[in-house]
């Protein structure tokens, strides 16, 4: 019997405390290197040049094993214990990446041999995280044809970036119709509040031709299914041969009542992440194409460098200071939420330091609509501390607070600000 979240009386706003289910249904070997090594993978420095994501190993595997050891993964990574646990923290959402391989009827398996039957699995947690009272964002964090070079979270580590076409932008929409028809018929999925378009796209504009006009059909797809469906309120085309068969689910006006019709949330990478200054461009912001309720996520990192010098001085000064809920409020980005971060660091560093760390960057992020940390876990062979990156370890080891609303140190920034 799984526990049941309360909601915290402390006035946050949207998603007030989340995390990532990273690694679950979209593999980065990083985060679990010797379960990946156990299904066959390998791990390099560059993953392009190994078994390094999951469509390599898809490749070498063949279907049917993929099928098997994905599916172990799938069923060990995240069980009762995990939503236990984000109970027990007072974390009241989720952001969970998803792959558009979990569409199976958009993947060509002549090319693309991702394992099948994550969108059973997903169904199965689902039911967890609703006994559990737990809000979800749906993260389409993998996109067909790939559209980030060599990372492992876009599930083929590749320099072959084929997303920004014609033919993937479809798939990509279709996958946004079929996840939004499932978010408002399937009673699994009834906790889902938002879609995410995209994660991480290509940041220089010159190299993503007409991805203003996929923002555009991926809000319109969302609306179009929600108009079909009789949830009213905005005026959309409807885009009929996007729908599933409704067959399977039970009396769609029962279902509809039971998730309250409320449109979904339509959540983009801000501005900042990547800006066009073509005055052609007909959404130089993202927020040119939204249609309703619309969120925009925000990712940072000091680790990888270019953020702060690499000390401790440097990172608190620098995040103590930093005003991009502000700034993204004034071009129309907003609400805006921080949905990645870590307590990762680019120096050496001690637990007394990360847990300032912790303070610093939950103060300045709960003035925006929440915060998202990657991730719920890691394993303890990661190639990264997983107390840097695990919230189950950094608060087992008493550098986050274990009160997500709550800090060790209220104060924290009052050396820092404007210094």
């Amino acid at each position: 019997m799984g526990l049941t979240y309360v909601p915290p009386s402390t006035p946050f706003q949207l998603l007030s405390t989340c995390l990532q289910l990273g690694s679950w249904l979209v593999f980065e070997p990083w985060m679990a290197v010797g379960e990946w090594q156990s299904m066959g993978g390998e791990y390099c420095d560059d993953c392009s040049t190994c078994l390094g994501s999951e469509w390599s190993l898809a490749n070498y595997l063949g279907q049917e094993k993929t099928n098997a050891v994905f599916k172990e993964h799938w069923y060990t990574w995240l069980t009762q214990t995990e939503v236990d646990d984000i109970v027990r923290f007072k974390l009241n959402t989720v952001r969970i990446p998803l792959g558009f391989w979990i569409v199976e009827g958009i993947v060509d398996r002549s090319l693309e041999p991702y394992a099948q039957g994550g969108l059973q699995q997903l169904a199965s947690r689902f039911s967890m995280l609703k006994a559990a009272n737990i809000a979800v964002v749906l993260d389409h964090h993998a996109l067909p044809g790939v559209a980030t070079p060599l990372q492992m979270f876009a599930g083929n580590c590749t320099t072959i970036v084929e997303f920004y076409t014609d033919y993937n932008y479809q798939r990509g929409v279709t996958w946004t119709a079929v996840m939004t028809y499932l978010s408002h018929v399937h009673p699994a999925f009834s906790t889902v509040f938002a879609i995410e378009a995209v994660n991480e796209p290509i940041m220089d504009y010159t190299q993503t031709p007409d991805y203003s006009r996929y923002q555009v059909n991926f809000v319109m797809a969302v609306r179009a299914v929600e108009a079909a469906l009789g949830i009213l309120g905005l005026e959309a085309p409807l885009l009929s041969s996007l729908l599933p068969s409704p067959q399977g689910y039970g009396s769609l006006s029962h279902l509809l009542n039971e998730h309250g019709a409320e449109c979904l949330v339509t959540n983009f990478m801000n501005r900042d992440w990547q800006y066009s200054n073509d005055p052609s461009d007909p959404v130089a912001n993202p927020a040119d194409a939204a249609k309703g309720p619309a969120t925009y996520d925000n990712h940072l990192y000091f680790s990888y460098g270019g953020v702060a010098d690499p000390n401790a001085e440097s990172y608190l000064q620098t995040i103590c200071n930093m005003n991009r809920t502000l700034q993204s409020a004034a071009i129309g980005d907003a609400p805006m939420w921080f949905g990645e971060w870590s307590l990762a660091v680019n120096f050496n560093t001690t637990n007394s330091f990360l847990q300032q760390w912790s303070d610093s960057q939950k103060f300045i992020y709960s003035q925006s609509a929440g915060w998202i940390f990657w991730a719920l876990k890691i394993a303890n062979d990661a190639t990264a501390p997983p107390t840097q990156w695990s919230y189950i370890d950094a608060v087992n080891a008493g550098i986050m607070n274990p009160d997500p609303a709550a800090l060790f140190n209220s104060s924290i920034c009052d050396p820092y600000i404007n210094s």
